[in-house]
This record gives structure tokens, C-alpha cells and sequence, in this order.
């Protein structure tokens, strides 16, 4: 299936990462035609859910845009099927399941990402501030923490330090996740408990290797 405009196209250096959570072309300052750039990252795994494709061709600005969505035929019983190589397949999380600390004040960023790795398994926890994510922690005892580093009232950097001098959450794994990827920024990153510094727009493929490679370490 095809979809095709003749709006704004997409620039040469977008083009392929426009599948990425986040990534847009630059907005205007009042951002009236912005989003939060999660549209085609949703549309991607949901094809990909089917064991489809989705791919994205443009020429560039002010050229328009072309998506072609591709879906296996499915021919005799739906249960004979193996999911083809390479595909994500989704885990039932059980009680068992590592949980996973989600904050960020974006709470659309927040919820996506809690369902992608939900899919992937991981049981999840949201809280959009410093404060909610220190009150949760009391009672919910995560096994890794995404944090965001621009949080308000409390920076992410704050409260990784706080995370790291709470006597239960010894074994806790810390990642940061900022737009920011300086030597001088993951430095800051390691100084205040971060295991790990991950650079917006965050790559799902390699969130989901680093969470696995952490839990492996902390097991």
C-alpha cells in the first residue's frame, strides 16, 4: 500500500532516521505544525507487529512525501505461521519480569516507550517528575531506571545520585537519556550514577541490547 502527498517532503539527512522516536524536521519557535515526533515511530511498530514493512521515500523539501507499508499474505491457518527472521515477536510480562523505571515529563515519550518495552516483556512504571519517581521507588523496586535528564524541579543527574544512596535500590541500573552527547556530558553522566548515557532520539534496538546486557551484569 502506497501513501503518497505533495507537502513538505523530508530532508536528505531526516530521511532515514524518520522511522527514530523523536526525530522532525525543524520547526518553526511556535511550533504550530510540530509534533512530538513519535507518528511514524508507532506506524513502524505496528507493521512490524504484522510482520510487514514500512519504508519512506521523499526527494526532498518541498517535494513531497511517499510511505510503502508491505503485509505478508496469509494463506491457510493463521497458527501454522512462523513469525519471519529477524521479527520482533511479543513476550507476556509475568510477575517475574525485570521492571523498568520510566522518567520523563513528556508524558506521550513516556507512555510510548513503557509500551514498547512492554511488548518486549519488561514490566513498566511511569512518573513524570523527580519527586513522584522517589515516592514510587518506596514501594516499587526497579531493576533499571531510564531517566530523563531535563526533568523539572529536580534534574536527572539529582535524582540518579538520590537513586544511588537509597540503601534497596542497591542493585538498580541507571540510564540516561538526554540530547546532549558530549565526552563532557557522559562524563556527568558516570559522576552522578549513570551506567549508562543513551542520546536522543534514542535507537529502540540498542535500548533494548543495553537493558538486556545490564540485567545479564547485575544477575
Amino acid at each position: 500500500m502506497y501513501v503518497k502527498d505533495a507537502g513538505i517532503g523530508i530532508a536528505p539527512d531526516v530521511l532515514p532516521r524518520v522511522f527514530e522516536l523523536f526525530v522532525q524536521e525543524q520547526q518553526a519557535i511556535d511550533r504550530a505544525q510540530g509534533g512530538l515526533g513519535l507518528g511514524l515511530a508507532v506506524a513502524r511498530s505496528l507493521v512490524l507487529l504484522h510482520g510487514g514493512s514500512l519504508t519512506a521515500h521523499s526527494d526532498g523539501i518541498g517535494k513531497g512525501s511517499e510511505f510503502c507499508i508491505t503485509l505478508p499474505v496469509l494463506n491457510g491457518d493463521a497458527a501454522d505461521l512462523t513469525p519471519p527472521a529477524g521479527r520482533y515477536v511479543p513476550v507476556r510480562s509475568t510477575e517475574h519480569s525485570p521492571m523498568v523505571l520510566i522518567v520523563d515529563d513528556n508524558a506521550d515519550a513516556a507512555e510510548l516507550l513503557a509500551e514498547y518495552l512492554q511488548m518486549l516483556g519488561y514490566r513498566t512504571t511511569l512518573a513524570y517528575d523527580a519527586p513522584a519517581a522517589l515516592a514510587l521507588v518506596s514501594d516499587v523496586k526497579p531493576d533499571i531506571a531510564l531517566l530523563d535528564i531535563g526533568l523539572p524541579v529536580m534534574d536527572g543527574y539529582e535524582l540518579a545520585k538520590r537513586l544511588r544512596e537509597t540503601e534497596a535500590l542497591a542493585n538498580l541500573k541507571r540510564i540516561a537519556l538526554t540530547g546532549y552527547g558530549q565526552d563532557s556530558d557522559r562524563q556527568r553522566a558516570l559522576d552522578a550514577g549513570f551506567n549508562i548515557h543513551m542520546v536522543k532520539p534514542l535507537n529502540l534496538e540498542l535500548l533494548e541490547k543495553t537493558i538486556s546486557t545490564l540485567l545479564e551484569s547485575a544477575a
